[in-house]
């Protein structure tokens, strides 16, 4: 199954679809005004409350995933892969937050990868960009997550998915996080 989106084009197998929703749907017409009457009077007005907005793993995985048009649970299991869905993560090679995004990764992307927010943003971008890169590849889903984990430069040296025992065990965490019921074995 193709998924396309304004940032390219993404391809997993049908069967691990389990539902389509549409979210760029036009809102429904507005009713048909047949005559103007005064609005009743009611209490004046106070000030607005803002909302708090949620900045929880999961709800900066739902945003970035509606965003970039990848499924939340995909950019869920990448997250938890990466830092245990620990927006303080630091790994011993200077990848930061959520996604773990590299200094210069997040450099290039526009992004300070230390605010939660960003770094989901732009880890995300970069996963849908990777998917992108290799959507004529029937492996284009283990290709991006290896290329994530070591980097696209590693994926075009193996011509594939490198040797890395590291990457190998990432790809199956973040598969069977996506999809659990998947018999990757």
């Amino acid at each position: 199954m193709r998924i396309y989106s304004d940032g390219g084009v993404a391809e997993i197998p049908a069967s691990l679809v389990t539902r389509i929703d549409h979210v760029d749907d036009p809102p429904p017409p507005l009713a048909p005004v047949t005559h103007a009457e005064p609005a009743p009077a009611g209490p004046p007005a106070g000030p607005v409350k803002p909302q708090p907005i949620d900045l929880s793993p999961a709800a900066l995985a739902q945003n970035a995933a509606r965003k970039y048009s990848l499924p939340a649970e995909f950019v869920t299991g990448v997250m938890r892969a990466e830092s245990g869905l620990n927006p303080a993560a630091l790994s011993p090679k200077g990848a930061i937050g959520l996604m773990q995004l590299m200094p210069d990764t997040a450099r290039d992307l526009g992004a300070d990868p230390s605010k939660p927010a960003e770094n989901a943003d732009a880890g995300t971008r970069y996963l849908r960009d990777l998917l992108a890169k290799y959507e004529n590849d029937p492996n284009q889903v283990v290709l991006a997550l290896a290329a994530y984990n070591a980097g696209p430069a590693a994926v075009e040296k193996y011509h594939g998915v490198p040797p890395y025992r590291e990457t190998r065990e990432y790809i199956l965490r973040v598969l069977k996080a996506w999809k659990p019921a998947l018999a990757l074995k």
